[in-house]
């Protein structure tokens, strides 16, 4: 069966750039979310074995909705998607619990190989 992948980013474009790439290579997207609020609501929903998520996003952002799904689920996998230069971000995002970060603009080689390290 296939691995399923919920995406969050609040830039449809980014969006579709990572369903492109992940579905391209047999990967399920379980859903979308355009905010960190939409995230963490549709997780139990869809229960997907990976999440995509963007640090910067109106509402909630990705590092409060890292810490909301591990609240949820301590063994949720998620992969941080971040921009140029928001190192210290990026940290604080693997110490809320995600297991990686992937930098924009994507790159399919490092993407898959993120995916791969965090779910097979």
């Amino acid at each position: 069966m296939a691995k399923r992948i919920l995406i969050t980013d609040d830039a449809l474009f980014m969006r579709m750039c990572l369903k492109s790439i992940l579905t391209q290579h047999g990967y399920e997207i379980a859903g979308e979310a355009a905010s960190g609020d939409q995230a963490v609501q549709l997780y139990p929903e869809v229960q997907p074995d990976l999440v995509t998520m963007d640090i910067t996003m109106p509402g909630m952002d990705g590092i409060t909705a890292v810490r909301e799904i591990k609240k949820m689920d301590p063994g949720a996998r998620i992969i941080m998607c971040t921009a140029m230069g928001q190192k210290g971000m990026v940290l604080e995002a693997m110490g809320a619990g995600a297991c990686d970060f992937i930098v924009k603009p994507f790159q399919p080689e490092k993407v898959l190989e993120s995916v791969r390290k965090a779910i097979g």
